[in-house]
């Protein structure tokens, strides 16, 4: 389904002002370059080809609708194409679930959303590879924590609850495990400039 890519971010950044001027081009051109990572990071979270690729198109129709707001000084397309796929993927997650436990039973599921965009954009905007790299680094905890919210789409509450353990030590290894991940990007990101 997606492109390959061999595309540097820098190219990707290029692409703007042809999405600015919705040249029928840059669509293909954005697919080529970035399909791949957001159907990996879809599939990711969701586990199912079909609504990976449903929310994936989603996502680059989103960026397509906003074109006339695109801005490389307010981020990268990469990163904004990924976060959408993110917030999307989880919300598709979320949506699937709900359906699911009011087909099991009727207790009420608690939607509360304790969203961290930060965390969202680094991970996104890491390559696969980088990604388990930098995940596998983590204290087992800490890569739990983040997995169950970031992949699997759990609340806070819900990851509080499956994991028996109370919401603040939740949280703290949330934001710990976070602020890990945001170091090794920090330090890719300066390897990458040498």
């Amino acid at each position: 389904m997606p492109g390959a890519g061999g595309t540097t971010d820098q190219d990707v950044e290029k692409l703007i002002e042809l999405l600015r001027r919705r040249d029928p081009q840059a669509m293909p051109l954005l697919f080529e370059a970035l399909g791949r990572r957001a159907f990996g990071l879809a599939y990711r979270i969701l586990g199912d080809g079909p609504e990976a690729e449903d929310v994936v198109q989603d996502a680059f129709l989103a960026v397509w609708r906003q074109s006339d707001r695109l801005d490389s000084e307010r981020g990268s397309v990469a990163a904004l194409l990924l976060t959408i796929v993110h917030r999307r993927a989880i919300d598709s997650a979320r949506a699937r679930r709900k359906r699911a436990v009011h087909e099991v039973s009727l207790q009420p599921e608690v939607d509360a959303l304790d969203e961290v965009d930060v965390a969202a954009a680094a991970i996104a905007t890491l390559d696969g590879a980088a990604a388990h790299r930098s995940m596998d680094l983590l204290p087992d905890d800490q890569r739990r924590v983040i997995e169950l919210a970031y992949f699997d789409g759990f609340t806070h509450v819900e990851i509080a609850e499956r994991l028996e353990l109370p919401l603040g030590t939740v949280k703290s290894r949330l934001r710990l495990g976070l602020e890990k991940l945001r170091e090794a990007l920090k330090a890719r990101t300066s390897s990458d400039v040498r």
